[in-house]
């Protein structure tokens, strides 16, 4: 199948949830039946006694405000027996809000790490009434992490922030990954910060497992400013040998755009999509410097933001998480980022890729 020549389906019209399921191990279907036709409602997720990975899309046109990925992770909220750890940029979504009071209710561990921006929300306080203990961080940069860890075995994270806003009218992604291994890493990055108080420049480089395999798939997780992201991703974009796509709400390294220009230069095709208002914003974007070196990079053209975090290379390896090409993101902002070596899941994220990159426009 050519996914380059994949166009948009109409479920966005429908203002259902994009649901893309991935079942590793027992299930193992071609990709043609994950992505052929796009599903017009969300279908359960698969459940099985092996690993299971995930990957959600955000519909920006459901205005009901219902049928998100968030009821999804509600859903295995409501599942949890009897601990959830949440590191969280920003809630006010009532959907998880209310599954994590009903989760202390009924004698689940609780904790939570926000933002000191977002202490104040109504939700958040809510919370706080309810007996859960969150703590704020105290860092010049953002506690911009959005993962929640599930009964240590379960990761939900990506770039979706916990908001109206962020589920129901931005572009984003949502990956959830069965596994004690992955859990192991952020409870690792969650605990630095609740228990220990260290955020942002304030580091501890103590991932336990920071290359490892599931179900024969390699992935990687790095957490900023501790495992130097940023050089991995150059490595990543310097090793690509065919293509790399890539989309990006905020986009103002120099180092990641000098090895995008190189690798261009060496005829690499390269394509990419940034965020229209961070440009016009003149906050320092690429955007114009790679146009300048005939890079094939577009503006979004969805009304509100286009906040993936994303990168494809060769069609077989994905970079996501809350991980933005910035120097704060590298430098003092808390951030995690996955990288994940599978066709399949980089087949998943090219659909998604294509139909931002097909609406796209020219500054």
């Amino acid at each position: 199948m050519n996914f380059r020549n994949i166009k948009k389906e109409p479920v966005f019209c429908t203002g259902l949830l994009l649901c893309l399921v991935i079942c590793l191990g027992a299930c193992s279907p071609d990709a043609a039946s994950w992505l052929d036709p796009v599903p017009s409602t969300t279908p359960a997720v698969f459940s099985s006694p092996n690993q299971l990975f995930s990957v959600y899309f955000t519909a920006p046109v459901n205005d009901d405000f219902r049928d998100g990925p968030d009821r999804l992770l509600a859903d295995s909220l409501d599942d949890a027996r009897y601990q959830i750890d949440a590191a969280l940029y920003d809630l006010n979504l009532w959907t998880i809000k209310n599954a994590l009071i009903r989760a202390y209710k009924r004698g689940v561990i609780v904790r939570i790490v926000v933002e000191e921006d977002s202490i104040d929300r109504p939700e958040i306080q809510e919370l706080i009434a309810a007996g859960i203990t969150i703590v704020p961080d105290h860092a010049e940069g953002l506690m911009h992490n959005k993962f929640f860890i599930i009964d240590q075995s379960e990761v939900w994270t990506g770039s979706m922030n916990l908001t109206i806003n962020g589920a129901y009218r931005h572009l984003n992604n949502l990956v959830r990954i069965r596994s004690t291994l992955v859990a192991e890493n952020y409870t690792a990055e969650f605990e630095e910060m609740y228990l220990e108080g260290f955020f942002g420049e304030t580091i501890l480089e103590n991932t336990p497992h920071p290359v490892l395999t599931i179900d024969s798939i390699q992935m990687e997780t790095y957490f900023s400013p501790d495992d130097s992201t940023a050089e991995r991703i150059i490595e990543l974009i310097l090793e690509a040998e065919r293509s790399i796509d890539f989309m990006f709400y905020a986009f103002t390294s120099d180092p990641i755009a000098d090895a995008l220009i190189y690798q261009a230069g060496r005829g690499i095709i390269i394509r990419g999509v940034v965020d229209a208002y961070q440009e016009r914003s003149g906050l320092g974007s690429e955007y114009s410097r790679l146009r300048n070196n005939n890079l094939e990079v577009l503006l979004d053209g969805h009304p509100e933001k286009m906040h993936h975090k994303v990168i494809i290379l060769d069609e077989r390896i994905v970079v996501t998480g809350s991980y933005n090409l910035t120097r704060s993101a590298e430098t003092i902002n808390d951030e995690n980022t996955l990288v994940i070596y599978s066709e399949q899941v980089a087949e998943i994220y090219i659909r998604e890729f294509e139909w931002i990159f097909s609406e796209g426009k020219i500054h």
